[in-house]
């Protein structure tokens, strides 16, 4: 079978945990139940990389509102009546799967997803030095003061960034 990306299942979560800790620093852990329930919140918006038998990447989202973002390895408990966003919350290639265009694919599908859902914009928190590559994928820099402690939860450097849902730019 061809890779490819689909819907997660909750199958998947052992190797999601697998890739996160590998593509993560420990401070930028998340617990495994974080990710199930953002699965089990909005399934739509949570992607697996197919590689062969297993799971070699994914992609958490969900609808949010755009100058706020969830606190790194907390519960949202619900998600936003009337959101604004689509929340990127991770996306991560396991090593043997990247230069692909694996990201850029996962991109493209989340974008499709946000137009879809009537959601005007992508968000997300750029962490250890990712800026460059969210760049390149049309993310610019959104100044949000009032997320000043969450960001410093996110790690030093952490930038909060958008892009238009109508934008179909990808990464070079």
């Amino acid at each position: 079978m061809e890779p490819h990306w689909r819907l997660m299942i909750e199958a998947d979560l052992d190797d999601v945990s697998r890739i996160a800790a590998a593509a993560h620093p420990e401070a930028l852990s998340e617990r495994p139940d974080v990710f199930a329930e953002k699965l089990g919140l909005f399934p739509r918006g949570c992607l697996a990389f197919a590689l062969g038998e297993r799971v070699a990447g994914y992609a958490f989202s969900h609808p949010w509102m755009l100058g706020d973002a969830p606190a790194l390895d907390a519960f949202l408990g619900a998600l936003p009546e009337s959101p604004d966003c689509l929340y990127l919350h991770d996306l991560a290639i396991a090593a043997e799967a990247r230069g692909r265009g694996e990201a850029a694919r996962a991109i493209a599908s989340l974008t499709a997803l946000a137009a879809a859902e009537r959601l005007g914009a992508l968000a997300l928190i750029a962490v250890q030095g990712t800026d460059r590559f969210w760049t390149r994928a049309g993310f610019l820099d959104a100044p949000a003061p009032r997320l000043a402690a969450k960001l410093a939860g996110y790690g030093p450097g952490a930038r909060y960034m958008i892009r238009r849902a109508a934008a179909q730019r990808a990464p070079e």
